[in-house]
């Protein structure tokens, strides 16, 4: 297949080396031609243009059978709603005379504004509070609404928090000794190793329905009192310390973690289920839980320091 990786970075670049090591042909699209040499080394042609801009995607070339739009805004409410909602909005115009085989969107599962640690599914209620995610919210309906009218293969995934190599807020904060729990720790926190992600992308792209949604998470939410617990076993430090405002700075459903947006979103607290992905696409996880992602990542780290 003719592949599109439309931000190429953390999750589109890995996802381009698994694609080609299946015999894909793929592309990646960025920002900025500094990226160039990454691109070239791993395989991957390089195209450039910002997808904010309708004319600069109309310079490329759009023969692609599959396209996956992962991505990400830097900013806040108005960078989400140029790089989300308006450059999909582009991506549909842009290849609409053309269409893929596929359509994969990576969303989040921050569209469930939840508080009541209840399990959410795809068909749950997406009544966010927070401006960033009511945007992602929109860019879901506007993908939904190609997708039943003008049958464009829109699949729309909402990925949790995603924690891989040198990613994952809560983790880095640990090993800082920064980190503070909300509260008694019961709110619960969405996870997803990043490998694990680019498989849920590439069972998208090979099974998933056009105009359907797919949590993208791993089996297991985890409260935040238990995850640093098994934190602080597992590298013989010390609880962190509770701090009742550290409620307004957590993020439990981010696809991309950091603390500048973990003070935008605002709280959630939900278990989202991966029911469908998993039954629907046949997807089985290689970390199906944050102790077995974060023990190899442990061990990339002890290996890294040796």
């Amino acid at each position: 297949m003719r592949v599109l990786i439309v931000g190429c970075g953390f999750v589109g670049l890995p996802l381009g080396v698994e694609l080609i090591r299946l015999g894909h042909e793929v592309s990646g699209l960025r920002r900025s031609a500094l990226a160039e040499n990454e691109l070239k080394a791993a395989g991957i042609r390089p195209l450039f243009g910002d997808v904010t801009q309708l004319g600069a995607l109309a310079r490329l070339p759009r023969e692609f059978d599959w396209v996956v739009n992962c991505v990400a805004a830097g900013g806040g409410v108005d960078d989400y709603r140029q790089v989300y909602l308006q450059g999909t909005r582009n991506l549909i115009e842009w290849l609409g005379p053309n269409p893929p085989k596929r359509f994969v969107y990576t969303s989040s599962t921050s569209v469930y504004g939840q508080t009541d640690g209840s399990q959410v599914k795809e068909s749950s209620p997406t009544e966010p509070l927070v401006e960033t995610a009511k945007i992602l919210v929109e860019t879901e309906k506007l993908l939904l609404a190609a997708a039943r009218e003008k049958k464009f293969p829109a699949v729309i995934l909402r990925v949790a928090g995603i924690y891989g190599p040198d990613r994952g807020h809560w983790f880095k904060q640990f090993l800082k000794n920064e980190a503070r729990m909300a509260g008694d720790g019961s709110r619960f926190l969405n996870m997803i190793h990043r490998d694990d992600l680019i498989g849920c992308i590439i069972a998208a792209l090979k099974s998933g329905r056009p105009g359907e949604i797919y949590n993208a998470a791993d089996d297991e939410p985890v409260s935040q009192l238990h995850f640093f617990q098994w934190l602080a076993q597992s590298l013989d430090k010390p609880l962190p310390p509770s701090e009742p405002s550290a409620v307004a700075l957590a993020s439990s459903g981010a696809p991309r973690e950091n603390p500048d947006e973990n003070r935008k979103r605002g709280v959630t607290n939900k278990r989202v289920s991966n029911r469908r992905l998993k039954m629907e696409l046949g997807y089985q996880f290689k970390y199906p839980n944050f102790r077995k992602g974060y023990s190899a990542e442990l061990l990339r780290l002890d290996r890294a320091a040796s």
